[in-house]
């Protein structure tokens, strides 16, 4: 699947996933595994390997990390040493869009059907299990969990439209939260559960935008000329951080120089905390310490 830049931004992140690991044979790559740390402003390596591996999550007793290569789960101490692969029974094709539950007894991937050809959101016990399917529409790419626990947030699409959707996380009726023509994407909430973070192409580039859980009072919250994916609110409240791009660079492609930029949840000017070549697979899904003091992300290194 090969697509031009100007339609990338209307393609979520399973499909751009795809799109590297379509081209693994001519584009080799090296990934990193990162902790920021807040309070040194220092990046630590944990884990590297060639080949393609994304998105970690961090376990809410802080004991692991979760991160997906090659269609599976696998599971990481924050310490480093070798990875161990998560049983996900049938679902050996997940995407970058999983995560974990808030009482940590369960994990979220989104499994990319073999049949369909599509991306549909399931639920495991975290130690791993059999997989239960909870969005019976597809595509679904999940993004985030509520505080309570009841409701999954995810990026749909629907009639030619991709937006965010929630439903419960037992299964149930999806409820569509955004109706702006264009991709939104990346729904993640507050650790007090009064808004999700989300991105928005609606004002001509691609920002950083929140609303209300039921979908109410939208507001824009970056506003520069950079491009700006997967805001990642920090567990104390304090916080955003997110993914940007150069102002030229449409979509969230991988294999860019990007940076990671954290903001005052309050708002506030974004500071450049770290820059990277990365992008797709660096930090789409929450990557926050339970502490609010460090934060995961995966850089990568062209071998050819």
């Amino acid at each position: 699947m090969f697509l031009r830049l100007a339609f990338l931004i209307s393609i979520p992140c399973f499909l751009l996933s795809c799109q590297l690991e379509k081209t693994e044979e001519v584009v080799l790559v090296q990934s990193t595994l990162e902790i920021f740390s807040l309070d040194s402003g220092t990046r630590q390596v944990i884990y590297q390997a060639d080949g393609n591996f994304e998105a970690p999550n961090w376990s809410r007793d802080g004991s692991f990390l979760l991160f997906n290569m090659k269609g599976e789960i696998y599971r990481i101490s924050p310490a480093g040493g070798n990875p161990v692969k998560v049983n996900t029974d049938f679902a050996t094709r997940c995407n970058n869009d999983h995560g974990i539950s808030p009482d940590n007894t369960e994990l979220v991937i989104s499994h990319h059907e073999k049949e369909s050809g599509k991306s549909m959101i399931y639920v495991l016990p975290i130690e791993g299990g059999e997989p239960k399917l909870i969005t019976p529409n597809a595509p679904s790419y999940w993004h985030g969990w509520s505080p309570d626990g009841n409701t999954l947030a995810y990026c749909a699409e629907r009639n030619g439209e991709y937006d965010i959707y929630t439903i419960p996380a037992k299964g149930g009726q999806e409820i569509q939260l955004t109706i702006a023509k264009g991709l939104d994407d990346g729904p993640d909430y507050t650790a007090d559960g009064k808004y999700i973070y989300f991105n928005s192409v609606r004002s001509g580039k691609m920002k950083i935008w929140r609303m209300k859980p039921d979908g109410s009072d939208q507001e824009q919250v970056t506003f520069d000329e950079y491009n700006d994916w997967f805001a990642h609110p920090s567990p104390d409240g304090k916080y955003i951080v997110f993914v940007s791009y150069a102002p030229e660079v449409e979509g969230h492609p991988a294999n860019k120089d990007v940076t990671l930029r954290l903001m005052p949840i309050d708002g506030g000017e974004p500071k450049v905390i770290a820059k990277l070549f990365g992008g797709q697979g660096t930090i789409n899904v929450p990557s926050w310490s339970p502490d609010s003091r460090r934060f995961a992300f995966v850089s990568y290194k062209l071998l050819n």
